[in-house]
């Protein structure tokens, strides 16, 4: 196997590269939530794109996982191969990839184009690892971390999901406390919220992004 040194690599894939970058680090800074299954998270999310339709878009992610039901291609994830979604990662085509539960997920360097490309503030939801991956990219997004009151009201909440099995729970709840433990390290996050009240917790989360959103815009101005 023949390895290309810098100096090697074609001009045109270079320029290619550059421009993701500088791409990638436009306009207002992307926002990053990651949180366990259960804390809420997808439901503040929902609660900003509702009051704030046109200022902020979603990421929509890769996964190797089937769809659940109601979940639409494209809208929820893009749903693809194993196969497939490995040549993109060896391509350089994603910023972040995770496994969980033997299925593969990441966000691509294009979906967050998209998403700036329309002109809004680009929100993506990751798992730990993939918050790791994108700290040492040039995206620079806000980092927030969501966590449920405690391990037992998580489980009271997956469990009232009806969608899991003894054994999905228990892996669910296991990873949710290395989880937590990352999500509550200092310097890990820029705000970490406590959702046993969702409408305390959205309005922390409403004042901290507006409040970030008239910092950027005053440094612009």
């Amino acid at each position: 196997m023949h390895i290309l040194t810098y100096s090697q690599i074609p001009l045109s894939f270079k320029v290619l590269r550059l421009g993701l970058s500088i791409m990638l680090q436009k306009g207002p800074r992307p926002i990053v939530f990651c949180g366990p299954s259960g804390s809420g998270k997808s439901t503040l999310i929902k609660l900003l794109f509702n009051e704030f339709p046109d200022k902020f878009g979603f990421s929509v992610s890769h996964t190797t996982r089937n769809p659940r039901p109601g979940e639409e291609d494209g809208k929820h994830y893009y749903f693809t191969t194993k196969e497939d979604m490995q040549k993109q990662i060896e391509q350089g085509e994603f910023i972040e990839t995770a496994t969980f539960s033997g299925n593969m997920y990441g966000t691509s360097k294009r979906a967050i184009e998209d998403v700036q490309r329309a002109g809004k503030i680009c929100v993506l939801d990751i798992e730990t690892e993939g918050v790791k991956q994108i700290k040492t990219s040039s995206l620079n997004p806000l980092f927030i971390f969501i966590k449920p009151p405690s391990i037992p009201e998580l489980e009271r909440r997956l469990i009232g999901r009806k969608t899991e099995t003894n054994e999905s729970l228990q892996r669910r709840l296991s990873s949710a406390r290395s989880e937590i433990e990352f999500g509550e390290a200092p310097g890990n996050f820029d705000l970490v919220i406590e959702n046993d009240n969702i409408d305390k917790a959205y309005q922390k989360l409403k004042d901290f992004i507006l409040s970030e959103i008239n910092q950027q815009n005053q440094k612009i101005n």
